[in-house]
C-alpha cells in the first residue's frame, strides 16, 4: 500500500513538473518571439500567455496522445487563423462579429468532418480577434502570423517535453 501511494505521489510530482516545464518554455519561446517585433512588444505576455494555455491543454499522458491533440490543436488554430485573417482585411474588431464568426469557425469543422479542430479554431478566433481590439496597430496578417506562431510553439513545446521526459516514453497508447 505504501508504495502504491509513494508511486502516485511520485507520478503526480512529475506530472507538474512536466507542466511546469512546458510552461516555462512556452512562455519564454513566445515572448521571446513577440517581443522582439516593435509594435507587439507591449503585448508579448499576452502571446506568452496563448502559448502556455495551447501547451497545457495539449499535455497528453503519453506521446503518441500528445501528438494527436497537437495536430487538432494547430490544424485548428490554423482554420481560426485564416477566418480571422479574412474577417479583420474587412472588418474591425466587434463582440458580435467575433462570436458569429468562433460559431462559423465551429460550423467549418464539423461540416468538414473535423469536429476536434472545433474548439481550438474557436478559441483561436477569439484570441486573434481580442488582439485586433487591443493592439488596432497590428495588421491583420502580422496578427494572425503571430497567434498561429503562438499555437506552434505551445504545441511543439509539449510534445518535445513529453517525448524527452522518460516516464512519458514508455507510455503507449
Amino acid at each position: 500500500m505504501n508504495t502504491a501511494f509513494n508511486n502516485k505521489i511520485s507520478r503526480s510530482f512529475r506530472t507538474a513538473l512536466d507542466y511546469v516545464l512546458v510552461s516555462l518554455l512556452a512562455y519564454s519561446g513566445a515572448y521571446y518571439l513577440t517581443g522582439t517585433l516593435h509594435i507587439t512588444s507591449t503585448f508579448a505576455p499576452i502571446g506568452a500567455l496563448w502559448a502556455v494555455i495551447v501547451g497545457v491543454s495539449v499535455m497528453q499522458e503519453n506521446w503518441i496522445s500528445t501528438v494527436e491533440k497537437a495536430r487538432f490543436q494547430v490544424l485548428g488554430g490554423l482554420v481560426g487563423a485564416i477566418l480571422s485573417l479574412v474577417y479583420l482585411k474587412f472588418l474591425p474588431f466587434n463582440p458580435i462579429g467575433m462570436v458569429l464568426l468562433m460559431g462559423i469557425a465551429v460550423f467549418l469543422c464539423q461540416s468538414l468532418g473535423r469536429p476536434d479542430y472545433s474548439t481550438p479554431a474557436a478559441l483561436t478566433v477569439a484570441v486573434i480577434l481580442f488582439f485586433s481590439h487591443i493592439n488596432p496597430e497590428l495588421s491583420p496578417i502580422m496578427n494572425a502570423g503571430l497567434r498561429f506562431s503562438e499555437v506552434i510553439i505551445g504545441s511543439a513545446i509539449a510534445i518535445l517535453v513529453v517525448r524527452l521526459l522518460p516516464h512519458a516514453k514508455d507510455q503507449t497508447v
